[in-house]
């Protein structure tokens, strides 16, 4: 007799959805790396296929073409960003102290997922324009809060900024640019990376906290 209750699907279901979530995990993750230590032009999907531990066909079980899955971890890793800031400045009033913990999550977040992050920063231009618009629309989001915390620090007399909009792609580029030269052989670590530059961030706007 088939299947017919509203429950969870049978056991073999189940297992074959996990398994696929898997397979995608994994590809992903090989995509990431070897979109970050080659490009994406010299990226082939034999290396993602190989990275994942399957054969070149596989890829093409899962995603439709190589700049698909470039999509998929541009939007993706663009998403954790933006939902780790807004995350990191929930139940945070004071500008300074938003500022800091603002620049020092997306700076260490940049350290930590340096491969994820160096392709989401640096790759995204190999998109198809309507894939660019998504992470495009996803940046302005990301840009938009750092900028929100200018406004209300300005506001609130805390900060000394001439140009909110300059000011705040400078601070962006910082917390970006981690991704071009971190690597795990360096001796300093995520969280010393976040407070350095979280410190630097407040040095910029003459924070008066």
């Amino acid at each position: 007799m088939p299947h017919t209750s509203k429950g969870p699907p049978p056991p073999s279901l189940a297992a074959s959805q996990a398994s696929d979530t898997s397979t995608v995990d994994r590809l992903m993750r090989a995509a990431a790396q070897a979109f970050a230590e080659k490009g994406f032009h010299a990226t082939t999907t034999r290396d993602i296929a190989s990275g994942a531990g399957l054969s070149p066909a596989g890829v093409y079980v899962h995603f439709g073409s190589k700049e698909e899955l470039l999509f998929n971890l541009s939007r993706s890793g663009h998403e954790s960003a933006l939902g780790l800031l807004r995350a990191a400045l929930e139940g945070i009033e004071h500008p300074a102290e938003r500022l800091a913990v603002a620049m020092n999550r997306f700076s260490a977040w940049h350290a930590e997922q340096y491969q994820l992050a160096k392709v989401v920063q640096y790759e995204h231009q190999h998109l198809t324009p309507e894939h660019r618009a998504v992470v495009l629309a996803l940046r302005k989001d990301i840009d938009a809060v750092l900028q929100q915390v200018l406004e209300c620090g300005v506001a609130d007399g805390v900060f000394e900024v001439a140009d909110i909009g300059d000011t705040a792609l400078a601070l962006s580029s910082m917390a970006v640019d981690v991704a071009r030269w971190y690597s795990p052989a360096i001796k300093r670590t995520p969280a010393q990376i976040g407070a350095t530059n979280a410190a630097l961030a407040l040095r910029l706007v003459g924070s008066r906290s």
